[in-house]
This record gives structure tokens, C-alpha cells and sequence, in this order.
């Protein structure tokens, strides 16, 4: 049977064959073919990598198998769906051109679909992409599929590859905070941060490191996410929390150009405020914007072969700044300006 398991090996029927591109657009207009599982990365295609990909297509030139998976049966009434467990980016992009839509922004010289002649459009429709049928395989192994398609060498990073892994609770939690509208106004991240998940990988540091220990890089994040997939412990106060000190730091109202605005420093900012709050120390407003502003200028004024705590505090958020021992050192700087600021 297909899917069932031999000698502790999967046994799959993966043979590829073709389907018009038409019957794969059709499948994702109507909501049969889902093109963006939840365990997929988020799309990375920038707007020239979709329309070099469309001229591809509309020249009729080959491009890599796509790869499909059974989805949800309706056993009453026979209807169900597919699942693009790799693909998604190739087939959204061409989605979007069959569409017009305003996410793909066309050069002069590439006529959108609706303005081609009805043979150049038929030739879109009927070019045929190659497809391998993974068939009717549970969730966990199709996420499996997928890792192992998108390897290392294939461009996905660490938080693409632990989101096909992990989609529960910590993630969520992590997604949440990422989307804080204090976040988004001091600019913590790029486009392409966004894109590629980094955010999320960010914001998963940094809830770990208010749940537990400073600890080095992302090490921890793996176990955070597989430890809380299912439940995250006091979630509703963790998120309360968060949101307290977002409030916070908003209220200090940095400018987009402040070192809090900084990934590094954002980070330790928000790590040592939450902690304060745990410790119910609560700084003054005034005095911790005052002091933050006058040690931070202190550490844009600083180099390498500053020995001053600005000058200790500049090296750690330069070299080597997500190692533990960085994020401890400024940590510590940090959380003494916050006690000192206590009415």
C-alpha cells in the first residue's frame, strides 16, 4: 500500500508525471490545492526572481518537479484536497501572473497574462510541470518530506527548518510577539528578515531567554520549540508580560536611529525589562529614557580598545553579540540602568 512502511523504511509510490499548469491553477483558485502548509517557510522570491521564473514558463523552458501530497478526504461526499509540500513559491508566482495580481510587479516588456493573445495564454495554460505524488502520507511524515527536500543546500535556514518542524504553541507565542506594533515602528526588521523567518527565530531567542537563562546563539531555540510545541507553561501571563514591557519601550519612545533600535540591543533592552517586571521593580519612565540615552551615547562614542563599561558594552554588541557571554555582559550593564532608574 502506498505510504505503509517496510523494514522501517517508507514505502512510497513516487513516480512523477505530468499535469497542465491549468489544472494545477484551477486546483489552487478553488481551494483544492493548498499551496502553503503551514510547516513551508514563508515566500522568499523577490519581485525579479517571479518574473525571471514567469519568462521561464511563457518561453517554455523547463523547471524542477514539483512535489504533492493527499490532503483532507470527505469520506461522505468523495470531495478532497492536495497539499504542494514543495513548490509553493513556483506556483504561487505563477498563480499571481495567471491573476494579474498586484503582488507581481511586471517589467515593460513582460505583457501581463490578460494582455497576451488567447494562443500565448493557451501555451501558458498547457505548459505541463512534472509532479511526484507522495499519496495519502500523515502530516508528520509529509513535514519530513519536506526537510529533506529543502536541505541545507537548498537555501532554507535554521527557522525554516524547525517551522516545518514545530508549528505549535512556542512558535506561535514567538509570531506574536514578531508582529508587536512597537517591533514594526522601530524597524527591528528587514523585508527580507521577514521573509526568511528571521523574526521569528529573533523573537524565539529572545522568549527563551526570558523563560530560562541567557544562553549561546540559537541553541536553545530547538528545545524551546519542541519542548513548548503542544503548551507553552503560564502562557496568558508570559504574553501579558510581553506585551507590558512592548508597551514599555514604546513609551520610551526611542527613535528609529537609537541603538534600542538595534537587533542586539533591542534584544537585551527587552530581555531585562521583563525581568525587571518579574522582580516588580518598576523604573521611571523619564529617568530610564535619560540614562539609556546618555549610556548609549556613550557606546556610540566607544571603540574596541574601550575599557569603560560603554566600551565593553560596544565590543559585546559587535563581536560575537549572540554568544552568551555577550548577551550576559550587556545584560548586566542594561539591568543596572533599570534598578537605578526605580522611583
Amino acid at each position: 500500500m502506498r505510504g505503509a512502511m517496510q523494514n522501517g523504511a517508507l514505502d512510497m509510490d513516487t513516480s512523477a508525471s505530468n499535469r497542465r499548469l491549468r489544472t494545477i491553477l484551477m486546483g489552487i483558485r478553488d481551494g483544492t490545492l493548498v499551496p502553503r502548509p503551514e510547516f513551508q517557510r514563508r515566500l522568499v522570491w523577490t519581485n525579479k526572481d517571479k518574473v525571471l521564473f514567469v519568462q521561464t514558463v511563457l518561453q517554455g523552458l523547463p523547471f524542477p518537479e514539483i512535489y504533492i501530497a493527499a490532503g483532507k478526504v470527505d469520506a461522505k461526499t468523495g470531495e478532497g484536497t492536495e497539499v504542494l509540500v514543495d513548490g509553493q513559491q513556483r506556483m504561487t508566482t505563477l498563480f499571481q501572473y495567471f491573476t494579474d495580481s498586484k503582488d507581481l510587479k511586471l517589467p515593460l516588456e513582460l505583457k501581463p497574462y490578460s494582455a497576451l493573445p488567447e494562443a500565448e495564454q493557451i501555451s501558458f495554460l498547457e505548459y505541463k510541470v512534472v509532479v511526484r505524488d507522495l499519496g495519502a502520507l500523515p502530516l508528520e511524515q509529509i513535514k519530513e518530506v519536506f526537510q529533506r527536500i529543502n536541505s541545507a543546500s537548498y537555501g532554507l535556514n535554521a527557522m525554516e527548518l524547525h517551522n516545518a518542524r514545530y508549528a505549535g504553541a512556542f512558535k506561535q507565542l514567538a509570531e506574536y510577539v514578531a508582529t508587536n506594533s512597537t517591533i514594526e515602528s522601530l524597524a527591528i526588521f528587514s523585508a527580507n528578515d521577514i521573509r526568511r523567518m528571521n523574526d521569528v527565530r529573533y523573537c524565539s531567542a529572545m522568549l527563551a531567554s526570558v523563560l530560562g537563562p541567557y544562553f549561546n546563539r540559537d541553541k536553545e531555540i530547538e528545545v524551546f520549540l519542541s519542548r513548548f510545541n503542544e503548551e507553552v507553561p503560564n502562557e496568558a501571563e508570559v504574553k501579558k508580560r510581553a506585551d507590558e514591557v512592548l508597551e514599555f519601550i514604546s513609551k520610551l519612545n526611542f527613535p528609529r536611529n537609537s541603538r534600542a533600535a538595534k537587533k542586539s540591543d533591542f534584544f537585551t533592552l527587552f530581555v531585562e525589562l521583563y525581568k525587571a517586571l518579574e522582580r516588580k521593580i518598576d523604573p521611571d519612565l523619564q529617568q530610564l529614557r535619560t540614562k539609556l540615552d546618555e549610556f548609549y551615547a556613550q557606546v556610540d562614542a566607544a571603540n574596541l580598545n574601550d575599557k569603560s563599561d560603554a566600551g565593553k558594552y560596544y565590543s559585546a554588541s559587535l563581536q560575537a553579540s549572540n554568544d552568551r557571554s555577550s548577551r550576559v555582559l550587556r545584560g548586566g550593564f542594561i539591568s543596572e540602568i533599570i534598578e537605578s532608574s526605580t522611583s
